[in-house]
């Protein structure tokens, strides 16, 4: 695991949390990195969560929300946009793809769409792109100190 190993697995480690990694080859031309480990890995979209950092009121703040959907950023507030990409590299210590809501240089407050207490357990980043770590929900909200509401809005 040495080479698979991320601030994302070393925090999950530490913190004693039951985890899976999971790997496989990531494409370069793939237009949605959560979509593409979905199709690279035969899962359900609704289990895939994409990391998403938004800038809210001048802050930025980590969005978790299944593969397939959108955030719905007027649920978050008016002052809400999408943070520029290098902001949320530089903040999270993670490159754009790789965004691990888990083990981040400096932990952002993170909202937790509900849909993802659905499952046994859901897929996040494990802090580089091709690689997702596969945990329980709950140790999910709980590792990162966030709060789960409705904050996406469903594909179709």
């Amino acid at each position: 695991m040495a080479g698979r190993e991320t601030p994302a697995t070393r925090a999950a480690k530490a913190a004693g949390v039951p985890f899976t990694l999971h790997e496989y080859p990531h494409d370069p031309a793939a237009d949605s990195y959560a979509l593409e480990a979905t199709e690279a890995l035969g899962l359900d979209p609704e289990r895939v969560l994409k990391t998403l950092v938004i800038d809210r009121d001048e802050r930025l703040v980590v969005c978790v929300v299944p593969a397939a959907d959108t955030l719905d950023l007027r649920a978050l507030g008016k002052r809400t946009a999408m943070a520029d990409p290098a902001r949320a590299e530089r903040a999270t210590g993670y490159v754009t793809g790789g965004i691990s809501p888990l083990g981040q240089r400096r932990p952002l407050p993170t909202l937790v769409d509900e849909s993802a207490t659905h499952h046994d357990t859901v897929f996040v980043s494990a802090g580089r792109r091709g690689l997702e770590i596969e945990l329980a929900p709950a140790d999910l909200v709980a590792l990162t100190g966030a709060e789960v509401r409705p904050i996406r809005r469903a594909a179709g």
